[in-house]
């Protein structure tokens, strides 16, 4: 088989090739191709690569191209990973809401409808190249927003594109750890949006463990998330929510943490980044061990904020090592192309499965995969005080989605003003006007005045 990876030069890549160095099991990839519009961080890729694969009997080939028809004709599987804008638009995502008091993060707020503005025109054109050149293809999405992205690759691809993420899954390993039980053998009742979801439930031999673990201030004291929020707000929930909605309960500490950090998460990644690569152009033969000191840094500062914010330590060191999108990807693809029948949480098409949300929306639930692809499974009802938040965040999603496709300023100043962190229709204007003064690749894509 084919891959096909979109955003080959990508930091994260190394994980997914880890990942199929250690599957062993056929039919498997046997070739990789990265596709990237700059040649340098490709290389960079090759020489990280190449020194993983070293001793590995048989390793994937690896191919590098700055030519997206070539990288994806005749995929059976394609990994989209793509940063429309670079971190240096990811740096501007973020300053420019924390500049008029918003919330400036990657995919929550403004800074996600902005990220998501100037890359769904470009995700969509590379849907249809796929469409053109593997249309049997399965596109696994990994770019952020995730939800947001998918659907609107749905437009073109359908049930053949799925976004996935790897906080439901931390979540849910985490939650099920605390109380000494194997992850792999809990049932999640898990539901919501792409970063905005909530663990209500969790059937271990036949019994929903959630409200055990909720009771237990010693095992809660063992989840990341529930360090996050408190004890006393998760109980009050009733369900562990997906670490991004901090952002939503406590968001003036959130915005007080960000403004008063040195850097932004991408202006500290851009630092990271540059000094990877750069060390790996200087001295090549020692790309595999400056990827990995990298990674670890990178890691361990995730979400630093809230985490300081809510003195919740360190990350654990289990959870560092434990994996994520790689083991995601691998586990959805082994499931459609061998008919490994597995049941993981996935950004699909709604239809009926979360009642109260459009049939057309992408959301993030549960879903059983197999050799005949992907079937969501219904979920129970949300109750207002999550379908309400769900609702109107998915309601932004989808006029970000009209706006990015027809270059409608209307309409993304219209997707700006209805987000819940942004508290005024003359902030949304100012907010678009920010974003296209200092991203390029946004203004073309809204060049008008809204």
């Amino acid at each position: 088989m084919k891959l096909a990876v979109l955003g080959g030069g990508g930091f994260r890549v190394p994980l997914v090739y880890g990942a199929l160095l250690r599957d062993t099991a056929k039919p498997r990839v046997e070739e990789v191709v990265l596709y990237d519009v700059s040649a340098e961080r490709l290389a960079a890729m090759r020489h990280v690569l190449d020194q993983l694969a070293a001793g590995h009997d048989d390793p994937p080939r690896v191919r590098t191209t700055t030519d997206l028809d070539s990288a994806l004709r005749d995929a059976a599987f394609v990994f989209s990973a793509i940063r429309v804008g670079g971190l240096a638009g990811r740096t501007a995502d973020e300053r420019v809401a924390l500049e008029l008091g918003l919330l400036g993060q990657e995919t929550t707020g403004p800074g996600g409808i902005a990220f998501g503005l100037r890359t769904i025109p470009v995700a969509v054109r590379m849907a249809e190249r796929v469409a053109a050149l593997a249309p049997r293809a399965w596109v696994i999405n990994f770019t952020n927003p995730a939800g947001m992205i998918t659907e609107a690759m749905r437009t073109v691809l359908g049930d053949r594109v799925v976004g996935i993420c790897d906080s439901p899954i931390g979540l849910i390993r985490r939650a099920a750890a605390a109380l000494g039980l194997d992850p792999a053998r809990a049932s999640p009742d898990y539901v919501g949006l792409n970063h905005l979801g909530w663990l209500r439930g969790l059937t271990y031999d036949g019994h929903d463990v959630l409200p055990d673990l909720l009771a237990d201030d010693t095992a809660l004291r063992q989840v990341e998330e529930a360090r996050i929020f408190g004890g006393d707000w998760v109980r009050t929930l009733g369900a562990l929510p997906n670490e991004y909605l901090y952002y939503y309960y406590f968001t003036r500490e959130s915005v007080a943490a960000l403004n008063g950090a040195e850097q932004t998460r991408g202006e500290s990644l851009v630092g990271q980044q540059s000094r990877f690569y750069a060390a790996v152009r200087e001295r090549p033969q020692h790309a595999l061990a400056e990827w990995i000191r990298t990674r670890r840094e990178r890691d361990e500062t995730y979400m630093a904020e809230t985490r300081d914010v809510a003195d919740a330590g360190e990350r654990d060191a289990a959870d560092l090592e434990a994996g994520g999108y790689e083991g995601i990807a691998l586990a959805l693809m082994a499931a459609i192309a061998r008919g490994e029948s597995s049941t993981m949480i996935l950004n699909v098409r709604n239809g009926t499965a979360v009642p109260g949300l459009p049939a057309d929306a992408v959301v993030e639930i549960p879903c059983v995969v197999n050799g005949s692809g992907i079937r969501p499974l219904a979920t129970r009802p949300l109750p207002g005080r999550f379908l309400g938040l769900v609702q109107q965040v998915k309601a932004v999603e989808q006029t970000a989605i009209e706006a990015a496709l027809s270059g409608s300023s209307r309409l993304a100043v219209e997707a700006f003003a209805l987000h819940p962190l942004v508290d005024s229709v003359d902030t949304a204007r100012r907010l678009l006007d920010g974003y296209r003064a200092r991203i390029p690749e946004l203004a073309a894509v809204l060049p008008g005045s809204p």
